[in-house]
């Protein structure tokens, strides 16, 4: 069971003091984050990206980069990567550079984003996301497995005998989850591929989280991938730690009356009841996460995110610290006395290596390539025959959509 962080670097006025954080902190911030998360011993770190204020996530691979060359043992992950608006050729090559930097320590998840106006920033339609998703990761699953790509989409230009650089270390490309709110389609996607399901998991209650699961789990075993309780899961989750309760809610209440995304809804006392959110003492979270294995079964990747509503950093660290020395080591033993003994770990490079049965080299490709231009799309004799409509190996984003819907239908959450 892996247990860490996620954080999207939003830049918010701290309401007990009218202070607000400058882009230049958040983002120096993000780094002390991830050294301190290894330093206590957490497993993953994972930064989102956006593209717009109030957030300064828009680079997470510079970040990662960063943060990787000063910890030893964290994995880095992305929390998440828009799928819908980055070209999978950038994000094949950068995170394929990030694998080799990070010597295997990290992975992604992917995600199509909660903010509207983004998609037309990048030429992007918003009503087609979820056929965006679908067909940009077709593409992207090929460019880390096939060393020579011939491609063509509804959604960018055509691909002729493409080689993505760097090939992926020791030939295995990075563990890839698919990371949703509420879109059925995308619980589908992980299952089809055998790729990890994280459910976002912090403003929806158990039941919603419970079918969304319980979707991918099933269509993982459809697809032939395991037994559905041996399905690669994670969640989001989030946590304010004091010594006592008492204390934990006079703290974290006014960040949360403040809060963009809390301000004007439920109650503190309602919100904690009703989602995933947890204010209290060490054991009260403890016993909370355990509780989410009641509706989601055995998991593989719990992450908290704990940098938000304006809480300044010293009260972050101070948060991790608590997470890092009296609430995970505990966690980590309880969910590990929990699991059967056929329910895998979370995949890491070094068990996917070992999986594929050792490291391996990509296919030279210099046959195909002059010392000037690269691959020669223009020589046909060099090209593979085209075959990205072969629908054994690929989605029909029409029957895709459909099964997905009826899917979560059959679970009993329309």
């Amino acid at each position: 069971m892996q247990f860490g962080l996620f954080t999207v670097a939003d830049v918010t006025t701290d309401p007990t003091t009218g202070k607000t954080p400058s882009e230049y902190q958040r983002i120096k911030a993000q780094v002390e984050i991830g050294k301190l998360a290894d330093q206590v011993g957490l497993d993953v770190i994972a930064y989102g990206q956006h593209h717009n204020p109030p957030f300064v996530a828009s680079s997470p691979t510079t970040t990662m980069a960063y943060v990787a060359a000063q910890t030893e043992n964290i994995l880095l992950s992305t929390a998440t990567t828009l799928i819908t608006t980055t070209d999978p050729v950038r994000i094949a090559e950068d995170y394929a550079t990030l694998q080799h930097l990070t010597d295997g320590r990290m992975d992604l998840m992917l995600g199509r984003g909660n903010t509207g106006p983004v998609y037309p920033w990048f030429g992007k339609d918003i009503r087609k996301g979820i056929e965006l998703a679908i067909e940009n990761y077709d593409l992207l699953h090929r460019l880390w497995r096939e060393d020579v790509v011939n491609w063509e989409g509804n959604f960018r230009t055509p691909l002729h005998g493409f080689t993505s650089t760097p090939r992926p270390l020791d030939g295995v490309a990075p563990f890839v989850w698919h990371g949703s709110i509420r879109s059925p389609e995308i619980a589908e996607q992980a299952a089809y591929y055998g790729d990890g399901f994280f459910s976002n998991h912090i403003f929806w209650p158990a039941s919603h989280t419970k079918a969304m699961v319980s979707l991918y789990r099933r269509r993982y075993e459809h697809y032939g991938h395991g037994a559905a309780h041996q399905a690669i899961v994670g969640l989001g989750g989030q946590a304010y730690i004091a010594p006592t309760s008492q204390q934990a809610v006079r703290e974290f209440r006014p960040y949360f009356d403040n809060a963009p995304v809390y301000g004007g809804g439920p109650s503190l006392e309602d919100f904690t009841e009703q989602t995933p959110l947890v204010v209290g003492s060490p054991q009260q979270v403890i016993e909370k996460v355990l509780g989410f294995r009641d509706y989601v079964g055995d998991y593989q990747r719990q992450l908290f995110l704990m940098d938000h509503a304006g809480l300044p950093l010293p009260t972050v660290l101070k948060q991790i610290e608590l997470l890092g020395t009296e609430v995970v080591p505990v966690l980590r033993k309880e969910f590990a006395a929990l699991k059967p003994a056929d329910v895998p770990d979370a995949p890491t490079h070094r068990s996917l290596v070992e999986a594929a049965g050792g490291p391996h080299e990509s296919i030279d490709t210099t046959p195909r390539t002059d010392r000037w231009t690269g691959t020669r799309a223009e020589d046909a004799n060099h090209l593979e025959p085209a075959n990205h409509l072969e629908p054994a190996n690929h989605l029909d984003p029409a029957n895709h959509l459909d099964r997905a819907t009826a899917g979560l239908s059959q679970e009993g959450n329309h």
